[in-house]
């Protein structure tokens, strides 16, 4: 069955081919910034909690390090529930709509709400990463939209230029802060990553069961 593919004349890992053929490109750019909020709660409200407790006004001692183990103890949570999710739904569009939009209400409560003490901080990092454990649905998204001769190469790009997404993000975060203070320029990007990626997930064509043994073509 896959002899046919194995002998195709097709080039395989072609990032020419999937940077020059539009329609693979514009698979390819939606994929990458789907990723975008998992990288914006990390490089962001995460690895900066101790800045972000300053502005809640909570006087415990909150620790950079700390704050990153909790996020990544949620996210192997996160990453777990959404792949059970998807096999329950049969869908990985449905798992990713539900997760982005869990994200968006963590980032918002993360912000906005009055937590007074570096423990409440911390479980809401915990949460935070249980909302962008869709990694591993991500990166299947991303693979399963190509066919096998540049399925690889999209599986292992799409994670790191999507994690390179963290440099225009901080960027913009550091440009906002002085026109709405650090918390509603977070609140703002984070907002505009989520609502990006959500977009991004429409177009995409649901891969759950689809028939993976196709190349393709420019």
């Amino acid at each position: 069955m896959f002899s046919s593919v194995k002998q195709s004349n097709h080039k395989k890992g072609s990032l020419l081919q999937l940077i020059s053929t539009p329609h693979l490109l514009k698979r390819f750019v939606l994929c990458i910034l789907i990723g975008m909020p998992t990288w914006f709660v990390v490089g962001i409200l995460v690895t900066l909690a101790p800045e972000f407790a300053n502005a809640h006004g909570i006087t415990d001692r909150i620790s950079g390090g700390d704050a990153i183990a909790w996020c990544y103890a949620g996210l192997a949570i996160g990453d777990f529930m959404s792949g059970w999710l998807s096999q329950v739904y049969k869908s990985r569009r449905k798992v990713m709509f539900q997760f982005l939009t869990f994200n968006a209400f963590c980032s918002i409560a993360y912000l906005l709400f009055p937590f007074n003490s570096s423990l409440a901080l911390y479980c809401w990092i915990f949460i935070l990463g249980i909302s962008v454990g869709f990694w591993a649905i991500f990166v299947t998204i991303a693979a399963e939209q190509f066919g096998t001769n540049l399925r690889a190469t999209v599986a292992t790009t799409v994670p790191n230029i999507a994690r390179g997404s963290l440099n225009l993000i901080s960027i913009t975060f550091a440009a906002l802060i002085p026109m709405m203070g650090m918390k509603y320029s977070a609140l703002c990007v984070g907002l505009a990553c989520t609502l990006i990626a959500i977009i991004s997930v429409m177009p995409l064509e649901e891969t759950f069961g689809k028939d993976m043994n196709y190349v393709e073509v420019s």
